[in-house]
């Protein structure tokens, strides 16, 4: 039975029936010590007639001849029963619960290829989910929930994302890009630190508000921090500000199967940005570099080996 519980049950559950179970042995001791004063027996004789009578095993070998053991007879059926009724009903449901998980995990296995990691869990991170499940893009989603709760199509490494072994069984190496966000920039912190330490050379995004963590991030190598709050208000100032560069804005974001991120190879090479926006057919948005994202406006860099184009087509070739 303790093995069952410790398995089966968390920290609460576990406490509420170790109580249950505590009270019920009480009363069957205390019941059985009455019932040996009451009836005359020795006392093995009366835990044993109080065993069975707690169980419902009711050998009638034992019984009350007096109306004093009678009354006690009562008082342990009517209190022992029950409680040991309610701790087998929490055992059952919670074995019924981890049966059914077991169930949802097989239809979302980890998967075969290249994925998107979302370390965390916030406001905002249903919606994303939402978003990539619905384009096709396979998700693991490294956060403590229950996986019944996620949308279809994420498989879920549940767990808590500033502890490692969660953040090993997400298999980071494995990602082709990470987005970390958490309850907190202090939560946010600690898994990057994890997740670098997995997949050193992974892509990742961070969900972050505090100055000071984004600093802390960029020399753990996450260049990518962003402010959700801060970001749609820049979105929304620009919208006030140029109202047809918000339109911009939303139809880039509406039509994302038009974004690519491309290697900028062979003959891009060493050409300035503005020259090869001049030649591709597609719109060059800009150059990723180092893992940071320029436009190209201010200053007209030269394309190196390594860099990467953000363009605005389906599929393209630099």
């Amino acid at each position: 039975m303790i093995t069952i519980l410790l398995r089966v049950f968390g920290v609460p559950h576990r406490r509420h029936v170790a109580n249950l179970l505590g009270a019920a042995v009480a009363v069957v001791v205390l019941g059985a010590g009455l019932f040996s004063l009451a009836e005359s027996l020795p006392f093995t004789t009366s835990l044993y007639w109080a065993v069975t009578t707690a169980t419902t095993v009711g050998y009638g070998d034992i019984t009350p001849h007096n109306p004093i053991g009678r009354l006690i007879a009562s008082l342990v059926m009517l209190t022992t029963i029950p409680m040991l009724a309610a701790a087998f009903a929490l055992v059952s449901g919670a074995a019924a619960a981890a049966g059914v998980r077991r169930v949802l995990a097989m239809h979302t296995q980890f998967p075969a290829g290249t994925y998107r990691l979302v370390v965390g869990m916030n406001a905002t991170v249903p919606a994303i989910l939402q978003e990539l499940a619905g384009a096709g893009i396979p998700v693991v989603l490294a956060a403590d929930v229950d996986p019944a709760a996620v949308r279809g199509g994420v498989h879920v490494v549940r767990g808590d994302p500033t502890e490692e072994d969660t953040i090993r069984r997400a298999r980071p190496a494995g990602a082709e890009q990470a987005l970390i966000t958490g309850k907190s920039d202090g939560d946010v912190l600690v898994s990057a630190v994890l997740l670098r330490k997995q997949a050193p050379s992974l892509t990742v995004t961070a969900l972050v508000s505090s100055p000071s963590v984004r600093e802390a991030l960029r020399d753990l190598g996450v260049r990518q921090t962003v402010s959700a709050s801060e970001l749609l208000s820049r979105t929304l100032a620009a919208s006030l500000e140029t109202p047809h560069a918000g339109e911009m804005i939303s139809q880039l974001i509406g039509n994302r199967d038009a974004l690519a991120e491309i290697e900028a190879a062979g003959t891009a090479v060493g050409k300035r940005l503005s020259a090869i926006r001049n030649e591709r057919a597609g719109l060059v948005l800009g150059l990723v570099r180092g893992g940071e994202f320029t436009l190209g406006i201010a200053e007209d860099p030269v394309v190196a080996a390594g860099d990467r184009l953000l363009v605005a087509e389906a599929t393209g070739h630099a």
